[in-house]
């Protein structure tokens, strides 16, 4: 079995939970999670600047070969859904700059590919997460927990995107060799 660690982000501007997750023989273990926490009271470029420079930090001592992300899908607030957009850029440009490939996942596969229900709560996700990892306690917060997720999520999914890859770079190629075909000599 390939070694694959994933760094799996849930992003947010007061609170970024992240996770590194790495399978085995055994089956998926946490290396290590954490809370990224802004403080409200610091001006906001400030608090992307933390955000960013704690993703370099975890990504130069954990080493990851990808990451994996909650796709943005619907924020009820817009000042909200702004300040999460700009800080999934820090955190994506982190990740560029770290040559990284990102791959994002909407919050309802995440729940379908851990827990089996597409409409599972924050605590049978935490618990199914508990159990994936063979932890002993929920991991906590609920960010940490859905960042896990997320990773968990991305080593599920990941055999079967090399796949797909694979087949459409053939359909690619066979569709590029039609054309040679096709077109007229001159």
């Amino acid at each position: 079995m390939k070694k694959n660690r994933v760094l799996g982000i849930d992003p947010g501007l007061d609170r970024t939970g992240w996770a590194i997750v790495e399978n085995s023989p055994t089956g998926a273990f946490l290396c290590a999670a954490g809370l990224i926490h802004t403080d409200k009271d610091l001006p906001f470029p400030e608090r992307l600047k933390q955000t960013y420079e704690n993703i370099l930090e975890i990504i130069n001592k954990f080493q990851p070969q990808v990451a994996a992300l909650e796709a943005m899908f619907f924020l009820k607030r817009a000042m909200t859904m702004s300040h999460t957009i700009q800080t999934r850029g820090v955190i994506v440009l982190a990740l560029a700059q770290n040559n990284l490939e990102v791959y994002e996942y909407p919050a309802k596969r995440v729940k379908l590919t851990i827990s089996g229900s597409g409409s599972a709560d924050k605590k049978q996700m935490q618990r199914m997460v508990q159990l994936t990892l063979k932890l002993k306690e929920v991991l906590n917060p609920d960010d940490v927990a859905d960042a896990a997720a997320i990773a968990l999520c991305h080593l599920k999914s990941a055999p079967l995107q090399a796949q797909i890859k694979v087949q459409q770079a053939f359909l690619a190629r066979l569709a590029m060799e039609k054309q040679k075909q096709i077109r007229p000599k001159k």
